[in-house]
């Protein structure tokens, strides 16, 4: 089936459910329009340079945000597709240079542009608030923004998600912030600060931040985990497997509530098989599995049997599997194939994963070669059935399969 078939099957049933104009309007360009039609299988071009829109703020533009676009952030490189919108979804912090900003930004292929739909409120430091913290307001138990946007901002590792249904991205948003200090710094009391995870979402079309408190039981907002939208569960899971946490949760929409999902419980074995934090990976809707990549490993969990299980396990020098890292190696699924298509930007190499016969393929790409700077993106773009690296305004497409 040609990918604009499985567009029509997948995307425009949820672009007629959401109900209301995408904002901002992009007009697409037909040119790019004709070189994504023309691209084959293994093939890859440079499409050009994309514009950077968006209402520029004085904090954008000190960093020069208006004319770079976000550049890609220390271990925060994840981009999550809108399906109602047919774009891509970007935000996260730096780990502290140039800045920590809260700033929401997507790519739109069609018409080769970045937009800033959330200017970034003042910079942040490492672990507080800044020089400047005259936007921000201990409210609710939370540190945020007069404009409704987080005070603490974190690196995504792979803990950043879309959910269609809501029509809004979700953040676990955990840093190290000493936030009983920044409250005292407001006069407030720190005994009434919110302990539960950090999760805030973001929705593009009205541009707005907001916090999800939860009660108790709730799972541990460590660094490197894993947040994935699950069709099945109508919710988000959240999933780690270390020292601090060995447990996949599950977020439910309608309570708010958190369910541990006990993955792994009649074989007791989730420690073995569940992917280690850091990891990169996607959820796969034809197979039901939620498939992770951590260094030289591969998980499958499987949605039905409530279960995580190791399909490879390779020795560190192994040179047939690749390196998988939430700041080094982003991975994303391509529907149109049903493999798993990863990045390695160290050593500027694309590889696919097919999940059925458990095996990692190093591509070779016929055209451009990948852009080598060193601030790049990547996400797959299902609209259009190509893998995109963004390194700065520069546009890269590949065509794994038609």
């Amino acid at each position: 089936m040609k990918f604009w078939s499985l567009v029509s099957l997948f995307v425009l049933p949820l672009v007629i459910q959401a109900g209301e104009p995408v904002k901002p309007a992009l007009e697409a360009q037909p040119a790019v329009l004709e070189k994504l039609k023309n691209l084959k299988s293994n093939q890859a071009m440079l499409l050009g340079q994309a514009k950077v829109l968006g209402d520029f703020n004085d904090t954008a533009r000190k960093y020069n945000l208006h004319k770079t676009g976000p550049l890609a952030r220390d271990f925060t490189l994840k981009m999550v597709w809108a399906p109602e919108r047919k774009r891509a979804l970007y935000c996260g912090a730096n780990h502290g240079v140039p800045h920590r900003l809260n700033d929401v930004w997507e790519f739109d292929l069609a018409s080769l542009s970045w937009v800033m739909l959330y200017a970034p409120d003042l910079p942040r430091d490492y672990t507080g608030m800044g020089k400047d913290f005259s936007d921000v307001l201990f409210k609710d138990g939370v540190l945020v923004t007069k404009r409704g946007g987080p005070v603490v901002i974190a690196h995504t590792w792979w803990g950043l998600a879309y959910d269609p249904v809501q029509r809004s991205m979700y953040f676990m948003n955990t840093w190290v912030t000493n936030q009983k200090k920044c409250v005292a710094q407001l006069g407030g009391d720190p005994s009434q600060l919110y302990t539960g995870p950090p999760l805030w979402s973001f929705t593009p079309n009205t541009a707005e931040w907001k916090v999800h408190k939860s009660a108790k039981p709730y799972p541990v907002p460590i660094f490197g985990g894993m947040l994935e939208f699950i069709p099945e569960h109508a919710g988000r899971i959240w999933h780690a497997n270390n020292w601090q946490m060995q447990v996949t949760w599950l977020h439910e929409p309608k309570t708010g509530a958190w369910k541990n999902l006990e993955a792994n419980k009649g074989t007791k074995d989730f420690a073995k098989h569940a992917a280690e934090p850091e990891q990169v990976g996607y959820y796969d809707g034809k197979r039901k599995l939620v498939i992770a990549h951590r260094h030289k490993a591969t998980s499958h969990y499987d949605i039905a049997k409530n279960r995580w299980e190791k399909m490879i396990d390779a020795a560190k020098e192994t040179e047939d599997v690749p390196f998988g890292h939430d700041a080094r190696a982003p991975m994303y699924h391509d529907p149109i194939s049903g493999d798993g298509l990863l990045i390695q930007f160290q050593t500027n190499t694309l590889w696919s994963y097919n999940p059925d016969a458990k095996r990692w393929t190093k591509l070779s790409p016929d055209g451009a070669p990948v852009p080598s700077g060193n601030r790049r993106l990547a996400y797959f773009d299902p609209a259009h059935g190509v893998f995109v690296v963004l390194d700065g305004t520069t546009v890269w497409a590949y065509r794994y399969r038609t």
